[in-house]
């Protein structure tokens, strides 16, 4: 019971990563609007959401290494779930 409330903690922080990463990637993007596709590139655009943005999925990325350690802890255990 207890590995795989874990295993659900790891599926929920992958799923706010993806939402962070597309969060960066919306917050990031410039189009230009004028619908002529051809010939108008996409620019690139750091603004100041992008760092807390990156702060937030770092620390996130440390939570599911460690929720993955102790599972790994507990699958190596002899003792019984």
């Amino acid at each position: 019971m207890i590995a795989a409330d874990l295993r659900c903690l790891i599926a929920q922080i992958q799923s706010s990563m993806r939402l962070i990463d597309a969060a960066m990637i919306d917050a990031g993007l410039e189009r230009d609007d004028s619908g002529d596709r051809a010939g108008s590139i996409d620019i690139l655009v750091l603004d100041d959401v992008t760092p807390r943005y990156a702060t937030a999925s770092a620390a996130l990325n440390v939570c599911r290494a460690g929720l993955g350690r102790a599972l790994q802890y507990l699958s190596d255990s002899d003792d019984p779930l």
